[in-house]
């Protein structure tokens, strides 16, 4: 398959585009400061006082400006290592599983967890599920690079914690517990829209 090759059509623009949305809507709420931030962060305590919009709107809120850079940065990247892979509506389901994914994990999983901000947990879903389909066709650059990330999630969690110099960087405590229940949600979407695609085609 090759990660550039399947990147080369017109999933691969309208991928920009969306990126390119999320980007303007993280850019609009970092501009508004600690106020907006602490509205629409994910605090347990206000899901369990009924702020629903926390579990969506915590991924898109930031510590501050670099951290917001960082994350967009990494989208950039992940849209263009996979992103002609499926089409925006697609891309679309798989942000939605990976975000609901890391709530659940954050709910029933790590209930000591009182506050989170970031886009670090959907990136790693996002990537994951685009490398689905190569590694599933043993493209080498696609298991190479799942194997890197998942490298990265057993140091983050049998290891040292967060990769060194990332606390210092993003301007606060890393939840790496994030990265690993994104992971888990990427999987579990390219797995439905791999299951979906032989479907359809065996049709």
């Amino acid at each position: 398959m090759g990660l550039h090759k399947a990147a080369g059509n017109s999933n691969l623009r309208a991928c920009w585009l969306l990126a390119a949305g999320i980007s303007v809507v993280a850019i609009a709420l970092q501009s508004g400061g600690e106020p907006v931030r602490e509205a629409l962060a994910y605090t347990r305590e206000g899901v369990t006082a009924g702020e629903l919009w926390r579990l969506v709107t915590g991924h898109f809120v930031h510590l501050g400006w670099t951290h917001m850079w960082l994350n967009l940065a990494g989208l950039a990247v992940v849209v263009w290592l996979v992103g002609g892979i499926f089409s925006w509506v697609r891309w679309l389901l798989v942000l939605g599983l990976t975000v609901l994914t890391i709530d659940l994990g954050f709910w029933f999983l790590y209930p000591n967890l009182a506050w989170y901000v970031g886009l670090s947990g959907v990136l790693h879903g996002l990537l994951v599920a685009g490398l689905f389909k190569g590694v599933i066709e043993r493209d080498k650059e696609s298991i190479i690079l799942l194997g890197f990330v998942l490298a990265k999630l057993a140091w983050e969690q049998f290891g040292g914690g967060p990769l060194p110099g990332s606390e210092a960087t993003s301007g606060g405590t890393v939840i790496v517990n994030a990265h690993l229940y994104g992971t888990v949600g990427g999987a579990l979407a390219g797995t439905l829209l791999w299951r979906s695609a032989r479907s359809t085609t065996s049709i």
